[in-house]
């Protein structure tokens, strides 16, 4: 055999096959790469089929609660959980103060949380998103413009501003969900303007340009599309976030009205008799940590999973 021979099957040899590149997450388009890691990764598995459960129980929550999360019974009040002492079937997680079936107000819950997560962080997106890529494509005053007011937003306390906004407008769930959102866009802010200015500098946005593109095609087209995965995991984030907020502000009597069944207000409404009947506030607090850790578990999955270098 020949030196020539010899170094050709070396490299005949050391050539990949397409089932190894396809193992090893070669050859394959994007979406294909990141829906291979999707697969194999846990966090992200756990965080959606947490989220899909909640999200079944949320949209069929009238088919799904054995009782009506509105209708008072004082002859059953405080009623504990089935697996204690004096517990009743009929109402597995107990009753509440005012005998109101426990079980149907979480499962009604959880169609205030995720409603007013994802609608407030979809409004921030689109307020923080807007302005990062105004900012960071055009840049000169509108950049500083922009960077004005997001120096006038982080210097008051969006928690403090929330609840005066919500006292002054009165309270509601569209109104909570519009004030959340409107006062949570700084982050979707930062990192799109950031991410755009390193965008616009690339060959492919000059291309564009050469091609006679306007700027607002250029800035839609070219650079929103490669900003899409900053802003899934931001988006999650926010959701949480936003959750979060919700739960506080009804805890703190200026969220979602009684007798709407939230999870901070069911927290309130059981903290006068947490010490003799805990599960009042043990199970919507459970709840609600339960859906806060996999919004994050899959906002975690979602990033690792869309990093476009990374190779299993």
């Amino acid at each position: 055999m020949t030196t020539r021979q010899a170094l050709g099957d070396a490299n005949i040899a050391s050539v990949e096959t397409p089932s190894e590149l396809e193992e090893g997450g070669l050859g394959l388009s994007p979406t294909m790469a990141a829906l291979k890691r999707a697969r194999k990764h846990h966090g992200l598995k756990i965080g959606f089929g947490i989220l899909l459960v909640m999200a079944v129980f949320a949209l069929f929550a009238p088919w799904l609660a054995p009782h009506d999360p509105y209708l008072q019974n004082l002859s059953l009040r405080m009623l504990p959980p089935v697996w204690t002492e004096g517990g009743n079937w009929e109402y597995l997680l107990g009753t509440d103060h005012l005998g109101r079936d426990y079980l149907s107000r979480l499962i009604h819950g959880a169609r205030i949380s995720m409603t007013i997560g994802l609608g407030a962080a979809s409004i921030g997106a689109v307020i923080g998103v807007t302005l990062g890529l105004i900012a960071g494509y055009f840049g000169g005053w509108i950049d500083q413009a922009v960077n004005f007011l997001v120096t006038c937003q982080l210097a008051v306390p969006s928690l403090l501003l929330i609840m005066a906004l919500v006292f002054v407008i009165g309270q509601s769930v569209t109104v909570v969900i519009f004030v959340i959102g409107a006062t949570h866009w700084v982050f979707y802010l930062v990192v799109t303007r950031s991410a755009t200015l390193r965008l616009r500098e690339l060959d492919f946005v000059a291309a564009a340009n050469a091609m006679g593109c306007s700027k607002f095609q250029i800035a839609v087209r070219e650079v929103l599309p490669n900003l899409v995965n900053q802003i899934m995991v931001i988006f999650t984030l926010e959701v949480a976030v936003a959750i979060l907020n919700e739960a506080t502000l009804s805890f703190l009597g200026l969220g979602i009205p009684s007798p709407l069944p939230s999870w901070g207000l069911m927290i309130a409404e059981g903290k006068t008799a947490m010490f003799f009947q805990p599960w009042l506030v043990i199970l919507p607090g459970i709840a609600l940590f339960i859906l806060v850790i996999a919004i994050n578990l899959l906002g975690d999955g979602v990033r690792d999973v869309t990093v476009t270098n990374r190779r299993n």
